[in-house]
């Protein structure tokens, strides 16, 4: 199962990725964990990507199509993966559909989780609370915010004629949101 999990910053993207992982014995790729990984152990590529993070902007596509390609192209994903935070604009999607294709993949479903503004903005301003996370300060959420709403939601309109698309509430409880999701999965 080829999974690509979509919504805006805050709607349990992260969350629901681990519980399908468990569920499905796939991996989660998300872009912002080994964006997260490269800034904590300082590599080239982790510098370049806190600039951009710190300010709630976008990775720029050279730095991001390169180490998605790259992890994709691994032996675990072959089976099926949770691709979480990618791809984030139009032209990213075109980029995965040229390595996906590269390495003879398809997707099986892509899930948008749906969450009001207000809900993100509450979310984000707990969680930044609780795990201290850079890019949930709040001076970059509402960056990070309109920066989904310009450049990623767009992607809503690319795959919801792909016969692949499956808009979930996100505003139900965990528990709900991730059986929803189980359901759309196994049709």
């Amino acid at each position: 199962m080829h999974i690509l999990l979509m919504g805006p910053p805050g709607a349990g993207k992260g969350t629901q990725a681990v519980r399908l992982v468990k569920q499905y014995n796939i991996p989660q790729i998300s872009t912002g964990d080994m964006f997260r990984a490269a800034v904590k152990e300082q590599t080239p590529l982790g510098i370049e990507a806190k600039k951009y993070m710190d300010a709630g902007q976008l990775v720029p596509d050279s730095v991001t199509v390169g180490i998605v390609r790259e992890r994709l192209s691994k032996d675990d994903c072959k089976a099926g993966f949770i691709l979480d935070g990618f791809p984030r604009t139009t032209a990213q999607a075109v980029a995965l559909d040229a390595i996906l294709k590269d390495i003879g993949i398809s997707l099986t479903a892509v899930v948008n989780l749906n969450v009001p503004s207000d809900e993100l903005v509450k979310r984000i301003s707990e969680r930044a609370r609780l795990e201290n996370r850079d890019d949930d300060k709040p001076e970059t959420v509402q960056k990070r915010l309109t920066v989904y709403e310009e450049s990623t939601k767009p992607l809503i309109d690319y795959y919801r004629n792909s016969g692949l698309y499956v808009e979930i509430n996100g505003l139900q409880d965990m528990e709900a949101v991730y059986h929803d999701i189980v359901k759309a999965l196994e049709k």
